[in-house]
């Protein structure tokens, strides 16, 4: 029987501890798992290999006789009852005793994965360890309206309609998990995740901020002096206000509770700031002017 390095396979050295053994071998599993790569008789063959390594380095036990005895490992019972009495054994692969390697069948997987998963009639039927699926990652744009209100959205996921709901005030760049939305697992294993990264794009006049927004008000040259009612733009609508007489150019004014929606705490908004920017007069008639000539002088 040919020697199999289940070191190699795994991609560790000798020194390499359980935990080690346990991160490659998920590692390896996932990536070769027969599920992703439905059509690669390669990542098939592996992915079995990739088992059957970690049958044996994944228990100390196996593991010890494996290190010891190499291929022959499942003799090292048979091997130690013999050299009971018979003086100090020789080390294998210098003429020792092997045993029991005769009509091992060469194939698709070696004789100890046989062994362990056994033949089906006609066809070999294997049992695995059981793994969670692969998570899946997606990423989704919304436009900053869509955001500010929560809402459903229908996903497909190999072929699957998935119906969520976005909950309003999500962010640019978070990232929500679906839990078990992902690739399905191994033998009854759980299921993996679907992460969806999300990206809003700014589609108002509105700079967001967190939960606060901010914006410009434009008012006129007599509105700023006198004082005055204006409208205001907010995303759940127009507010009236109140300016007060001698506003200065960029006077900020705060209206509570009118920004963008706390995520996921219904009912909380954070505030909406308004940057005062006072427009001058332009085409001025003859008689303006001289107004204005006059109130300079006094």
């Amino acid at each position: 029987m040919e020697f199999i390095d289940y070191y190699k396979i795994l991609g560790l050295d000798k020194n390499a501890s359980q935990e080690d053994i346990r991160k490659a071998y998920r590692k390896l599993a996932r990536k070769h798992h027969p599920d992703l790569n439905p059509n690669d008789a390669e990542a098939h063959r592996r992915f079995q290999q990739i088992n059957e390594a970690n049958e044996v380095l994944g228990d100390p036990e196996k593991r010890k006789k494996y290190d010891q005895y190499g291929k022959d490992w499942q003799h090292a019972d048979q091997f130690e009852k013999a050299g009971q009495g018979q003086g100090p054994q020789q080390p294998f692969g210098s003429g020792g005793q092997q045993f029991y390697t005769e009509g091992f069948e060469e194939g698709f997987a070696s004789d100890f994965f046989e062994s362990l998963f056994g033949h089906a009639t006609g066809s070999r039927s294997r049992r695995t360890g059981r793994f969670r699926g692969q998570d899946y990652e997606a990423g989704l744009q919304l436009n900053l309206t869509d955001a500010y209100i929560t809402h459903q959205q229908t996903l497909t996921v190999n072929g699957k309609n998935i119906r969520i709901t976005i909950p309003a005030g999500i962010e640019n760049g978070q990232k929500i998990r679906l839990k078990g939305h992902g690739a399905p697992g191994v033998n009854g294993g759980p299921s993996g995740d679907l992460y969806i990264t999300f990206s809003i794009h700014n589609n108002t006049a509105f700079r967001r901020s967190g939960d606060d927004l901010h914006t410009t008000l434009t008012i006129d040259l007599y509105t700023a002096l006198l004082g005055g009612e204006v409208t205001a733009d907010t995303l759940a609508g127009k507010v009236k206000l109140k300016i007060k007489p001698e506003t200065q150019n960029d006077t900020r004014i705060r209206l509570k509770g009118k920004g963008f929606p706390v995520y996921k705490k219904e009912g909380e908004y954070g505030d909406l700031y308004l940057t005062i920017q006072v427009q001058l007069p332009t085409n001025l008639t003859s008689q303006q002017k001289d107004l204005f000539t006059q109130l300079s002088k006094m």
